[in-house]
């Protein structure tokens, strides 16, 4: 079991990626403070020892998409209709910006994970497949076919 101190700073390092991720994936407020909380206290509960920076990172992606898709997945989850989508934007954000995240969100899971690794966290393609357990050229196709399926939907020119 981990510090309180530990735990702290973990929250402060790591709390804006772990909510990102959160709605990235499950789309409301509330299941993502669920899931917050849980990938914390698996971090306090944990008695994993980190190699660097890096890897801890790597743990809380992977510990929270995990978590995401095992809520997902839940028969509670499976039998409700959420009451909001991620509408919660600031109201100075553009349309633009709204259409690219809404864009995004549409992503096949796959696909919008590797996207949100690599344009959100700015992970490369060998982190990504590394995170993602997957294969470097694996990774490189879904951030591909991704950008197409962006490009579709965008109706952006195929230069970039």
């Amino acid at each position: 079991m981990r510090s309180e101190q530990e735990a702290n700073r973990a929250i402060e390092q790591y709390a804006g990626l772990v909510r990102r991720i959160c709605l990235m994936h499950l789309k409301n407020q509330a299941d993502s403070e669920d899931i917050f909380q849980t990938v914390f206290l698996k971090y306090v509960l944990s008695s994993a020892v980190f190699e660097n920076e890096e890897h801890e990172k790597a743990w809380f992606v992977r510990v929270t998409i995990n978590a995401c898709k095992d809520l997902l997945k839940s028969f509670f989850r499976s039998r409700t209709v959420p009451l909001d989508e991620l509408t919660d934007l600031p109201a100075d954000t553009s349309a633009d910006t709204r259409d690219v995240l809404d864009a995004v969100l549409s992503l096949p899971e796959k696909y919008r994970d590797a996207v949100y690794l690599h344009y959100y966290e700015g992970y490369t393609a060998p982190e990504i497949g590394h995170i993602m357990k997957k294969n470097v050229n694996t990774v490189y196709s879904l951030l591909t076919r991704s950008k197409k399926l962006l490009q579709e939907r965008l109706g952006g020119d195929e230069d970039g």
